[in-house]
């Protein structure tokens, strides 16, 4: 063979015309190219190109690529197209993304999509800073008080924003005679000793100046309008005893005492708070506190400190800024918290899981037995149920300070349990008082007590309603607490929304269980006393305990208390099964025999 222009001519013989010929075989130089399949036919050739390829006879090779992103609706909206051999990609641009982002956006249901730069990235602009998200991008803003060392790069990581030194910068920002003090974020500005601030208490730069104390004394105090006392007192250690300042931590004296009051101004409610600056050493749990006094005065008043109106606006290893709106003594007070007792936790746990285990026995023995259904079962039953919930909320209870919502549901769910545990006792107690005044009157008794949908719309009415209106009034009550438990604040005297229903509840009953005792003395002195043992017991069981909580002074009462508490479903199933002739005989009874006492 020769080749001709590029091509290769082979000699063949033509059976049609029977002559030996010379013939160019086109395929046999790959006309076609590596992307398609050649047929080489006698003067002629034809080439099938692979997908993603065409056929263009003016080109060499045949089969040419076509380039897909000539259409600029493959890919989609905010989207870049690269062409490939054969194919093509579709990549989103820099701020989108596809919402499918496991594939590419090519179909119109995996278009591009904002990507939120700020939510899926949130360190993305780097500490004191502020992101905002924007439609293909995000912009960041350095925090007031700080700025960018490269004012020509975006806040990040790499590019923080730091804090500006006001008072290196700008040395007499605060006026002449002052003292600037720089702070993260923002500056303070005071008075050196010797010196007060014209304005009073509040600095306002550009306004306020340092006014000499000794230059005219008496002026201070007529213009002015203001007497800044401050009062150091040295044994003030005495008073931060929990009479003073109730904490479940001990507590520690973490700076001066001072005291800060406005001879015409009203001081108890100020219409911007004060900020005081307080240096201190040591760091733990810190509270911004001030002294309070009752209305009985200095001499009989009541005396503590409180954090009513005080809070930390900001904190610092050597020094900590409280924010109050009102003026009186202030001190900044350390809380240390007590080491965890690994045995208090570990005996917790044993004695609710027996508990736990003696509730099931008393309603599995409830729901078997029906004596009187209609009067104590319902009763019973739910108050087994409600306690022995509370006390499997009460295991896990500390498991969840660190979330807040959680906490609060907790914490909310508990003070339901509980106070539904009481109004099922006292439901109780209302009921056999319903029945014994319809015996005295000699009556013929068709139904014993309340119906059930009644009794279930009181037992579980009440409580809810006394949670709602509680969470209504003050919804911070509840949450974790000083204890780190998720229980009730004893901020505003929010415990009273538990101890005040109880209180009442208890009152309620005690003179229903009075009428009882009374008829029942009348009738039978046997039966009185054995009754008035079994109401004693169970208000023992429900009472008792939970005033043992009270007084964790030391090692014995929190063992005492928490063997006690955790044993009420153990006490229950004695008084109220064990100990109940017809729970007896429920159990020796043949089946399909039944006895109804009266």
């Amino acid at each position: 063979g020769l080749l001709s222009w590029g091509l290769l001519r082979v000699q063949a013989f033509n059976s049609s015309t029977g002559r030996h010929g010379i013939y160019d075989d086109e395929c046999l130089a790959n006309i076609c190219g590596d992307n398609g399949a050649c047929l080489n036919n006698n003067g002629s050739f034809t080439c099938t190109c692979n997908e993603g390829y065409y056929v263009a006879m003016d080109a060499r090779p045949v089969c040419q690529d076509i380039d897909e992103c000539m259409n600029s609706t493959v890919c989609g909206p905010e989207s870049t197209c690269t062409n490939t051999p054969g194919s093509f990609t579709c990549a989103c641009n820099w701020g989108w993304a596809p919402t499918d982002r496991s594939v590419e956006p090519r179909e119109e249901s995996n278009v591009c999509i904002d990507v939120g730069e700020c939510v899926e990235f949130p360190t993305i602009c780097g500490p004191k800073s502020n992101c905002t998200n924007l439609i293909g991008s995000y912009n960041c803003t350095c925090n007031s008080g700080y700025r960018l060392n490269n004012l020509e790069v975006i806040a990040s990581v790499t590019n923080p924003c730091t804090d500006i030194d006001e008072c290196a910068e700008t040395p007499g920002i605060c006026g002449r005679n002052t003292v600037c003090t720089n702070v993260p974020g923002t500056f303070f500005c005071s008075c050196p000793d010797g010196f007060y601030p014209s304005t009073g208490i509040l600095w306002l730069v550009g306004t306020s100046f340092c006014k000499s104390k000794q230059n005219n004394p008496a002026k201070l105090l007529k213009k002015a309008e203001m007497l800044l006392r401050h009062i150091y007192i040295s044994e003030f250690l005495s008073l931060l005893s929990h009479q003073y300042f109730r904490t479940v931590n001990r507590t520690e004296m973490n700076s001066d005492v001072f005291t800060v009051l406005l001879p015409t101004v009203n001081n108890t409610n100020l219409t911007e708070p004060v900020n005081f600056t307080i240096q201190h050493k040591k760091v733990s749990v810190l509270t911004c506190v001030y002294w309070e006094v009752g209305e009985g005065g200095q001499s009989s008043g009541e005396k503590r400190w409180s954090t009513d109106g005080c809070w930390i606006s900001f904190a610092h290893e050597n020094y900590t800024v409280c924010s109050c709106s009102h003026l009186s003594t202030f001190a900044l007070i350390m809380q240390i918290p007590a080491p965890a007792n690994p045995f208090l936790d570990w005996l917790n746990r044993v004695c609710v899981i027996v508990g736990l285990f003696f509730f099931g026995l008393a309603i599995f023995t409830f729901l078997l037995c029906s004596w009187n259904p209609k009067i104590n079962n319902t009763a019973r039953l739910h108050l087994c149920l409600n306690l022995s919930m509370s006390h499997l909320l009460l295991l896990w209870n500390q498991e969840y300070t660190e979330n807040e919502l959680a906490c609060t549901v907790m914490a909310g769910l508990l003070h339901f349990l509980v106070i539904a545990s009481f109004v099922w006792m006292l439901l109780e107690a209302l009921q056999l008082h319903l029945l014994v005044r319809r015996l005295t009157k000699v009556q013929v008794i068709q139904r014993d007590g309340l119906p059930r949908p009644l009794l279930y719309l009181i037992g579980y009415g009440v409580p809810f309603t006394i949670v709602g209106v509680s969470a209504l009034v003050y919804s911070d009550g509840y949450g974790a607490t000083e204890a780190k438990m998720c229980w009730l604040s004893e901020r505003r005297k929010f415990n009273w929304a538990l101890t005040g229903p109880v209180i009442a509840i208890l009152g309620v009953s005690q003179n229903c269980v009075k009428f009882v005792l009374t008829v029942f003395s009348k009738l039978d002195e046997n039966l009185s006393s054995s009754f008035f043992l079994t109401i004693v017991a169970q208000f023992v069981i429900l009472g008792c305990t939970w005033i043992l909580g009270l007084y964790q002074t030391n090692l014995f009462f929190q063992v005492l208390f928490i063997i006690l508490n955790s044993q009420q479903g153990t006490f229950l199933f004695i008084v109220h099964c064990l100990l109940n002739k017809e729970v007896h005989c429920c159990f020796l009874l043949p089946p399909g025999v039944s006895v109804t006492f009266k």
